[in-house]
């Protein structure tokens, strides 16, 4: 019987057995953002990627659901590290800063559209259970409705219920993402503007002053 290759990975040292993990991480998300499929994923090639025998994988995780778990949630957690660092540097007011919130939330699908294809393509994040789905996958969409209702607080927006107009809005942004993926060659405007738009237009704030 063929023994498996590896790349000849460094044991890792006691208490190091995190590391590891996070690199098994790395590696899936690596191969997610190629692929783009979640159906597909072979833990065969994780472990290649990650320098380790097939069996080392089941030492961090139970199975492939397992690992897609934490991968969607290191991805959710880059979105969300991305939108609250624009929305704390962000000059001006709650407008300012919702401004700044969606535009981030845009920008990573345009800068790295291999990571946002993880969080929202292949098979849904629910069918990794409820709990995943109220912890991770609508955490954009809570930060958009605060957003929303700081914004409203200072005056900036439209008045009603934040979750509600959050909806349109998180669609819209969306839209933005996933169609200059699918459409590179169409003569899109820049991706900021488009947000201007969105906002404006949804929530009647008014354009950045330049």
């Amino acid at each position: 019987m063929a023994q498996e290759r590896t790349t000849g990975r460094r044991r890792n040292a006691k208490g190091e057995g995190g590391r590891l993990r996070a690199e098994l991480v790395e590696a899936a998300a690596g191969l997610l953002a190629e692929t783009g499929d979640e159906l597909g994923l072979s833990l065969r090639e994780v472990a290649r990627r990650a320098g380790v025998s097939s069996p080392a994988v089941y030492l961090h995780f139970a199975d492939k659901d397992a690992l897609l778990a934490d991968v969607l949630a290191s991805r959710f957690a880059l979105l969300g590290q991305a939108i609250g660092a624009a929305v704390a540097t962000a000059a001006g007011g709650p407008g300012e800063r919702l401004r700044a919130g969606c535009r981030a939330y845009v920008d990573l699908a345009v800068r790295d559209p291999g990571t946002y294809r993880v969080l929202f393509g292949g098979r849904s994040a629910v069918d990794l259970g409820r709990d995943f789905r109220e912890s991770q996958t609508s955490a954009p969409f809570r930060s958009l409705a605060d957003g929303i209702a700081a914004a409203q607080a200072g005056g900036a927006v439209r008045r009603g219920d934040p979750a509600r107009l959050a909806v349109p809005v998180w669609a819209a942004l969306h839209g933005i993402a996933t169609l200059r993926q699918a459409r590179p060659r169409f003569p899109w405007p820049d991706a900021g503007e488009l947000v201007d738009d969105i906002l404006e237009g949804l929530l009647g704030l008014p354009r950045a002053t330049r």
